[in-house]
């Protein structure tokens, strides 16, 4: 080993994990915008408030219906209710209108360690969520859309 080695290792996770939320009663406020408007109903999909942090290789939705519905994920310090003054927008997907079909977070942002995607684009694209902040999941609508809303899930690991 050379003698400027200072046995500094990428992030290691300590415990993987995969979560799945169901959205049937998932609401952001508003069938067009981006931002968290008034009354709203979103769940947290990854907590990392009083963890390390975590990374989320795959950001998914499985849809249950012959209805596309746009998933809005969110960053937040809060834990308890998604609050607009709080709410960061990092990403959406669309489900598709084939019931069971599967749709990946395809753009996530860049990182420096590879995640295990062997075989796809998003060999060094991952969602990583600090110490301190939450990633929420909620359904682009201004109403509940009931039992034809996408199974929302991510998969990962935590520090």
């Amino acid at each position: 080993m050379a003698s400027t080695s200072t046995n500094k290792q990428p992030l290691l996770i300590d415990r993987v994990f995969h979560n799945t939320v169901d959205s049937s009663l998932l609401v952001s406020g508003s069938n067009t915008s981006l931002n968290i408007t008034g009354t709203n109903t979103s769940a947290i999909l990854l907590d990392c408030i009083l963890n390390d942090g975590g990374i989320c290789e795959d950001i998914f939705a499985i849809s249950r219906g012959a209805i596309s519905h746009v998933v809005l994920l969110y960053l937040s310090s809060a834990g308890d209710y998604l609050r607009s003054s709080e709410a960061n927008f990092v990403g959406q997907m669309s489900s598709n209108q084939i019931i069971g079909d599967v749709v990946n977070l395809a753009t996530m942002p860049r990182v420096l360690a590879p995640q295990p995607h062997v075989g796809t684009e998003q060999y060094f694209q991952a969602m990583y969520v600090p110490k301190g902040k939450a990633l929420w999941a909620t359904i682009q609508t201004d109403t509940a859309v009931g039992d034809t809303s996408p199974i929302i899930g991510a998969q990962g690991g935590l520090y």
